[in-house]
């Protein structure tokens, strides 16, 4: 009697955890469709997403081998909300790329390089952090190099670090201050001639730039773009530990996060839908790459993307990860070509030089 009580309270609960956890997911996949900006709630459900699938996928395959009309739980929610799943995952390619390009291609670089400050806190490694840098995209042979937290200074000209061999760039110089002639933003660098440039700015001093640049007799328009960050500061990230190890100052640590979570939310939803008009408006084959602050189950990212492919999906494998503080999810920055271009390599590199993760992709232009 007792063993049959057991087993049936323990079978409701099961239940009833995979029935709460389903929902939760079902709630999260209307992420893309609820702009931020107006719900900024929703734009924490997308960083828990990957969990909720892997974690349906556990319910699926336990009740199909314990009891397999119960599957319908975790299977009906993973149809339902079926749109996360592809993005959260690649399983196209291995993720690696050769030195040698492919024919008829060029190589793209997209890198978030954290102000050229290293992940180290000595000061004294800022200088030659900044030339490690350059050596690490240089020698990849890029043609088209996109960097965001890009910084130069009368005494530090990173833009000579790129300029011999990509004589062509556009520099958005998003912030400036009067000492040292000193200016940051995002950056396109080029080996082929840039003939137009562009810039729109966002309400928060960040923007979002585009360089055309003519390969052979084509012209193709890039686009990038660094969107609003939490900010988080060094006491954000120990406030995050104290929570982790529920500190008595964990509530008062929560609620200082979820305020610049919450306004970074709604600041990502208004620009990502200024991203997305401006995309829309470009007749020429075109590719928009960046730091969004936002992963893929986002409606910041569904929003930009819209029909354009993802090089990380095309040729990449596994999560992703682009930040790699925090968490093992946060796939926050991208590469996105229209259906003008074939990708043909994608790869991850890590330098341990930014808090960021390098992007390199191979792509050819469709005829």
């Amino acid at each position: 009697m007792a063993k049959h009580w057991l087993r049936r309270t323990s079978k409701t609960l099961i239940i009833s955890i995979n029935i709460f956890f389903g929902l939760i997911f079902l709630v999260a996949a209307c992420s893309p469709f609820i702009n931020p900006a107006s719900w900024w709630m929703h734009g924490f459900l997308p960083l828990i997403t990957p969990y909720l699938i892997a974690l349906l996928f556990f319910f699926l395959l336990f009740w199909l081998i314990s009891r397999p009309v119960w599957s319908i739980i975790s299977l009906s929610a993973l149809c339902i909300g079926y749109k996360q799943i592809p993005v959260a995952f690649a399983w196209s390619g291995d993720g690696t790329l050769t030195k040698i390009k492919p024919n008829n291609t060029f190589r793209l670089v997209d890198w978030n390089v954290q102000s050229f400050n290293g992940i180290s806190k000595n000061k004294k490694n800022i200088i030659p952090v900044r030339v490690e840098i350059a050596n690490s995209i240089l020698s990849y042979s890029p043609d088209i190099i996109c960097l965001q937290e890009f910084n130069t200074a009368a005494n530090e000209n990173n833009i000579a670090l790129f300029s011999k061999t990509h004589p062509y760039y556009y520099f958005s110089a998003d912030h400036n201050r009067n000492i040292n002639n000193y200016h940051s933003g995002s950056i396109i660098f080029s080996k082929y001639p840039i003939i137009a440039t562009g810039k729109t700015d966002f309400a928060n001093a960040e923007s979002i730039i585009f360089a055309d640049v003519l390969k052979g007799y084509d012209t193709i328009r890039i686009y990038t773009t660094h969107l609003q960050s939490f900010k988080f500061k060094k006491q954000d990230y120990r406030d995050i530990e104290r929570i982790k190890e529920q500190d008595e100052e964990s509530l008062s640590a929560s609620k200082g996060l979820i305020r610049k979570m919450k306004a970074a939310y709604q600041k990502r939803g208004v620009q990502a839908d200024l991203v997305r008009k401006l995309l829309d408006t470009c007749s020429y084959p075109h590719l928009i790459c960046g730091d969004f602050n936002d992963v893929p189950n986002s409606y910041t990212y569904f929003n930009i993307r819209g029909n354009r492919q993802d090089a990380f999906l095309e040729r990449g494998f596994g999560i992703g990860r682009t930040f790699i503080s925090l968490a093992p999810t946060l796939r926050i920055d991208y590469i996105l070509p229209d259906k003008n271009f074939d990708v043909k390599q994608f790869e991850l590199v890590d330098p341990f030089l930014s808090d960021h993760i390098m992007l390199l992709s191979d792509l050819r232009l469709k005829k």
